[in-house]
């Protein structure tokens, strides 16, 4: 009885190596994800000349961890694949200053109680070519060249009884790199992993991500892994950041 199994087993695996139909793969489907980041950064805003205070969100401002929910569509053909993806960034924090804060052109005073909030839209517009796709083997691997575009819209405000301030953030960041998925147990097991970033001298941002996804049932799949984001912005509109978020996350996709 074994040896039939083995034997029934071999054949399979040997027609998906050499006889599996070699066909353009269509595929579009829907993802939300949920994100548990820990987070910290630092700021500063200018303006008119007036420099601004180099502050620390969390220990300056009392702004707090919050977790980033996300949803993503994409859609691929062959070897080639675009996706859309967006998430919201909400953070407040409220408390007494320990120091003279600067910010676009007004000085907060030590002492003074400030409530603040960072609040923007990030949408990642991304594309990956798969320059190696082995997908007809039982055991599949690709590896893809990936070019993104991560653009952030929202704005940064500082708020007490003697000043009301807020700063637009709109910028877009480009970003290369590359994509791997490793197929464990064929469409049941992939392993999945992309790192993308850009930067120059002291401004780099970056973004990266390894996950084990599980497909119990066509078209369903379950993912989870650890996920880490540096967002470095260098004097855009009188706005210097850096932000790093790292930390799990889980998913759900739906594919047709």
């Amino acid at each position: 009885m074994k040896n039939k199994l083995f034997a029934v087993l071999g054949t399979l695996i040997l027609w998906s190596i050499f006889y599996a139909p070699s066909v353009s793969a269509f595929d579009v489907g829907a993802q939300a994800e949920y994100w548990i980041p820990a987070f910290d950064g630092d700021l500063r805003v200018d303006n008119n000349g007036i420099v601004g205070t180099e502050v620390n969100l969390k220990d300056d401002l009392g702004v707090d961890n919050e977790n980033l929910p996300g949803v993503k569509a994409y859609f691929g053909i062959g070897n080639h694949e675009i996706s859309i993806a967006y998430s919201r960034i909400e953070f407040s924090g409220a408390k007494k200053i320990n120091r003279n804060i600067i910010f676009n052109g007004d000085e907060y005073a030590r002492h003074s109680y400030v409530e603040s909030n960072l609040n923007t839209n990030m949408i990642d517009f991304e594309y990956q070519y798969k320059f190696l796709n082995l997908e007809n083997i039982l055991a599949g691997f690709s590896l893809g060249l990936i070019g993104k575009i991560k653009y952030l819209d929202g704005d940064v405000s500082l708020r007490s009884s003697a000043h009301d301030n807020k700063e637009n953030i709109r910028v877009p960041i480009p970003m290369i790199g590359l994509g791997i998925n490793i197929g464990i147990l064929a469409d049941i097991l992939e392993a999945r992993a992309k790192l993308v970033g850009f930067g120059y001298d002291d401004n780099i941002s970056y973004d990266a991500v390894a996950d084990i996804s599980l497909t119990p049932f066509p078209f369903l799949d379950i993912h989870g892994g650890y996920r880490i984001m540096s967002i470095k912005i260098d004097d855009v509109n009188d706005l210097s950041t850096k932000m790093d978020f790292y930390g799990p996350y889980a998913g759900l996709s739906i594919s047709f």
